[in-house]
């Protein structure tokens, strides 16, 4: 019998002794997998309402690759006319917002939807056209007197119509120029940039446009630029987390994180070289204090 329990001992010795064994070299094995084949940590998902002219623009599409890899945040993109992106921020169906109304994102904070909101860029529009030219505006400065001039001579003009922060901006310069636009030659496409440059395009008609969506579109296109540089088609662009008080189901965290990621010089430099090799020039001006 006490032969018998000593086999018993030591087989089961044995077997504690190959156990610990295998369980060393899987640790080994586990210490040794190098970095690149481990499991990437799951990216954090984050909502951004924007324009159509950072979508449109391709500059969404330069950026957020860097910002997933620097932060782990993976965003959802819905780009629509800066009216819709705020009404989709006052509603808490995203995270953050990028658009280019100042007065609107004024009224956005005010109404406590948002907080915090920083400088990102600029940019500016351009009253495009034929190269014919119908309204006799081609070369000045004066958007005031050119807008006059094309509501005298009933050119046709095509109009976001959308709320978006263009339209916003183009209805502005029609009170500055105290015009009231109506009239068959008045046109609301209702639509985004993009397929307000085509249905102009196709109707050889002006239109106001954002230099960024002009560069990044113009060669699908004949018109042109006819009027630019006045200070009234200044076009700033901001981002605004949303009230986290207002909002706690929202990422402010996250958005936060996306608001400082491009205003820090990272950011900033990417913006600013953005369109440099492939149109000479920036799209957008990096413009964070």
């Amino acid at each position: 019998m006490m032969k018998l329990r000593g086999k018993k001992v030591s087989f089961i010795i044995a077997l504690l002794v190959i156990f610990m064994m295998i369980a060393v070299v899987g640790c080994g094995q586990q210490e040794s997998t190098p970095p690149d084949k481990q499991a990437a940590p799951e990216l954090k998902p984050l909502k951004l309402a924007t324009t159509t002219s950072t979508d449109d623009s391709g500059l969404l599409d330069y950026l957020l690759p860097e910002f997933q890899k620097d932060t782990n945040y993976k965003v959802e993109v819905i780009a629509v006319g800066t009216g819709q992106a705020i009404e989709m921020g006052e509603a808490g169906d995203v995270d953050v917002i990028l658009v280019h109304s100042r007065a609107a994102e004024d009224k956005f904070i005010e109404d406590g939807f948002g907080v915090d909101r920083r400088d990102v860029m600029y940019n500016d529009y351009l009253v495009i056209g034929p190269a014919e030219d119908p309204a006799g505006i081609k070369g000045t400065s004066d958007a005031l007197a050119a807008f006059k001039a094309m509501a005298e001579k009933q050119t046709v003009f095509i109009s976001r119509g959308d709320d978006s922060g263009t339209h916003k901006k183009e209805l502005s310069i029609w009170k500055k120029a105290e015009t009231e636009p109506a009239g068959e030659w008045y046109i609301e496409a209702g639509q985004g940039m993009g397929d307000t440059f085509m249905m102009a395009n196709e109707k050889k008609a002006y239109t106001l446009i954002d230099r960024a969506t002009y560069l990044a579109l113009k060669d699908k296109y004949q018109l042109e630029p006819i009027v630019e540089g006045d200070e009234a088609l200044f076009n700033p662009y901001g981002v605004i987390p949303l009230n986290p008080e207002k909002f706690p189901n929202r990422d402010f965290e996250g958005a936060t994180a996306f608001a400082e990621w491009l205003t820090s010089e990272k950011g900033q430099q990417m913006i600013g070289e953005f369109g440099v090799e492939k149109f000479g020039q920036a799209l957008f001006v990096p413009d964070a204090k």
